[in-house]
C-alpha cells in the first residue's frame, strides 16, 4: 500500500475511534432521547468510515479494522483510560 492511501487509512482510523470514543462517552448527564440520537449520529458516522475505508482495502480488512477500535475504545473506556 503506497504512503498516501496509510495515510488515508489512518485518518479514518483516527476518525471511527473518535466516534467510538463520543459513543462511549455520552452515557454521563444525557438524557435517554440525546443519548439515542447521539449515538446515532456516531453510528452512521462510522458506516460512512467504514464505506470510505473499503474503497481503499478489501472489505474484510476494514471490517476486521473497525471491530479491532471498537475493542481497543470500548476496553479503554471500560478500563478508565479514555486516551
Amino acid at each position: 500500500m503506497d504512503e498516501k492511501r496509510k495515510s488515508e487509512v489512518a485518518r479514518i482510523k483516527e476518525q471511527i475511534a473518535l466516534e467510538y470514543q463520543a459513543a462511549n462517552h455520552i452515557f454521563i448527564n444525557f438524557t435517554p432521547t440525546a443519548k439515542h440520537a447521539f449515538i446515532t449520529k456516531r453510528t452512521e458516522n462510522i458506516a460512512r468510515y467504514f464505506e470510505e475505508l473499503k474503497q481503499i482495502v478489501p472489505t474484510e480488512e476494514a471490517f476486521e479494522v473497525v471491530l479491532q477500535i471498537q475493542d481497543h475504545v470500548t476496553s479503554s473506556v471500560s478500563s478508565g483510560n479514555t486516551s
